[in-house]
Parts: structure tokens; sequence; C-alpha cells
């Protein structure tokens, strides 16, 4: 029944291939770089058109909650659940389960993200709606969105499907790491895999059941923290517990080992705004290749670069080629377009020098 359909947003990680702009205390999530709108905003508008407000839920670090809420003004505060650390995905799935099984044990849940760039919204609802009715026609399967692949993507997981259950919903054959761009190129010839979107329906009670199976830690710890939901001393138990939990992905803790595991496919638009170079995909370039998302920007001899700020700061090119500049109040990033898989051991490298600073 759609009253039982719930939907779970995870807005966890630092993206720390953003910063400057993104920090800790302020998560690409809610970088408002597109049209002036955040990724949370547009996850949180595309689920509301097959969840109602009052049952879509978000998980993210407890420190991040304040502005969550700021940003979706329209989703009850109580929906707001709040990690003390981040333990992948695997602690959050299992934490919002619990919750909401405690609430009702029928509930059906959808699971989805907060970092991705999804059109058009149309498609996404009515696959998400096929979703909901497979988890609920099929109430021992996990339910799983593949993403039909544009290209050999060798930083994606792959979904291998196997036989047809119902039009446009497979057996899952395999699961497969991120492959090299031989492999990658073969997978999508095939057209037999597609890419692990990480967005997930199923009921509680199915993915509860697979959890004790094989993370049982965390399912007797989710239950005795779910318990405390609401009361004074859930944070002090969240912070007391989350540090001993096993550190691991929703998809290699249960989805790769479970028996009983469909997809559905997504042929729509779907980008992962990991780092900078996503934005050339959705932000036209000017007359030389330039991808501004900055309000004042003047460029001269300058081609293929990306420039980003969001506040009146001055973006001034000049004779500049294959760049990214990201300007922030207190920091500026220069590199260049071959080097963005390095920022992260950039930014480890000022955390050493800045403790807290800068990150």
């Amino acid at each position: 029944m759609d009253s039982m359909n719930t939907a779970v947003i995870m807005a966890g990680g630092s993206g720390t291939r953003l910063w400057p702009l993104s920090r800790r205390s302020r998560p690409k999530q809610l970088l408002k770089l597109f049209n002036g709108r955040s990724l949370i905003e547009d996850a949180f508008d595309r689920v509301a058109r097959v969840v109602p407000a009052d049952r879509i839920y978000v998980i993210a670090l407890a420190e991040h909650l304040p502005a969550i809420a700021n940003v979706l003004p329209q989703l009850p505060k109580s929906n707001l659940i709040g990690e003390p650390e981040g333990r992948d995905t695997a602690n959050a799935v299992a934490l919002a389960a619990t919750i909401l099984h405690k609430k009702n044990p029928d509930t059906v849940m959808g699971v989805f993200t907060a970092d991705h760039l999804i059109r058009p919204p149309e498609k996404f609802a009515d696959i998400v709606r096929t979703g909901y009715a497979a988890a609920t026609q099929h109430p021992n399967a996990l339910i799983t969105f593949g993403i039909k692949p544009t290209h050999p993507h060798t930083g994606m997981g792959y979904i291998q499907r196997g036989d047809a259950t119902s039009p446009g919903i497979h057996a899952v054959r395999a699961f497969k790491e991120k492959p090299n761009t031989e492999t990658a190129t073969k997978y999508v010839v095939s057209g037999d895999y597609f890419w692990n979107s990480g967005m997930f329906v199923w009921r509680t009670q199915t993915i509860l059941d697979q959890l004790k199976r094989h993370l049982p830690d965390t399912h007797t710890a989710m239950i005795a923290l779910a318990g405390q939901l609401g009361t004074s001393t859930f944070h002090s138990e969240a912070a007391r517990i989350y540090p001993t939990l096993k550190k691991t992905s929703i998809d290699f803790a249960i989805m790769e080992k479970a028996e009983r595991v469909l997809m559905i496919e997504m042929d729509l638009s779907w980008l992962d705004v990991g780092h900078w170079s996503a934005l050339p995909a959705v932000i036209p370039a000017d007359t030389e290749g330039n991808t501004i998302a900055a309000p004042r920007t003047v460029t001269l001899d300058s081609r293929s670069n990306i420039l980003v700020t969001e506040g009146d700061h001055l973006i001034a090119a000049l004779g500049v080629e294959d760049l990214v500049i990201v300007h922030s109040p207190d920091a500026t990033l220069i590199c260049h377009k071959d080097k963005l898989d390095s920022i992260k051991d950039l930014v480890a490298k000022i955390e050493t020098q800045a403790p807290n600073k800068y990150s």
C-alpha cells in the first residue's frame, strides 16, 4: 500500500573533491551551484513526487542537520536522523531502517542519494514508483536501480543483469567493482551492465533480516540505539556506539551477498557530482569552452577552464587553459584539470599544516 511507502535520503559525506567550497561543516549537498539550488533540494523535490514530505527522512551527520533543516523547511524536523560520525552507507541504512520499522513494521523503504543530478524528474518518479510496487510484489527481495551507462566509466561500480522477471525488472547476476577502461568498454557494449546508482527500495523487515544475517553487530547496535530515539540519551549513546561499528558500504555488506536482488533499469540523465569536472556536463560552456559558475568573471585568451565562486568576488583569467579555479572566502584552489583526482591528497596535506582551519 502507498501509505506504507517512506523514503530516506542519505546526505552524508563531506565532498572533499569539491574543496574549497565543500567543507566538513558544509558538505557538497548544500552547495548552491546549480541555478541557485543545492543538490539536497533537488533530491528532496524528486522524491516528493512519489512520497509525501511527512514520510521523507534525511540521514546525515548530526552537525549538518540544522543547515539541512534550513534549506528543507517543508521537511518535519522529527524526520531528520543524525549520525555522530560517518561509518559508510551500511550503518546509515541500518539506523534508518530500524527507526522506520519501529514506527511501522510494514514500511516499504526507499533509499536515495543527495549528491546526484537526475533528469528528467518526472521519469525518475515513474521508475521509483515501479520500485515501490516491485518491493510489495516481491516482499523478500532487495530492489536496486541500475543506470543505463552512456560511456565506459571506470569510476563506477556495475550491476550485471540476469533474467527478466517483468518488463524493465531483472534479477541481478552479479555486482562488479570499478573496472579498467577495457573491461568497462566490454560492459557497455554488452548491454547487460548498468551503473550502480546506490539507490534502493525494500521492506524494512527484509533489509533488517539481511543485516541480522550479514552484519549482526550493526543490527544489534541499531536496535538498541533506535529504542532511545527522541530521548535525552540518544546522542550520547550514538556517540558511544558508532565508533565500534564496522565501516562498510551497503553494497559490499549486503547487496553482494543477498540471495534475492532485483534491478530496475533507469534510462535517464544521471550525474554523480563527485568533483569539479562534473560541472561542464550541466553548465553550458562559453564560446571559448570555459565553464563558469560565478556571478562575476572576466576571461581573455583563456580556454577550457572551470571557474567557480559563490559570492561577488571577481575571477579574472588571462591566457590560461585547462585550469580549475575555485574561490571561497578563505581559500582558493588553482588546479590543472588533469590533477582533479588528487584534491583529496591536497586537502590532506593542508590539514597537516593547518588542522581544522581549511577543511
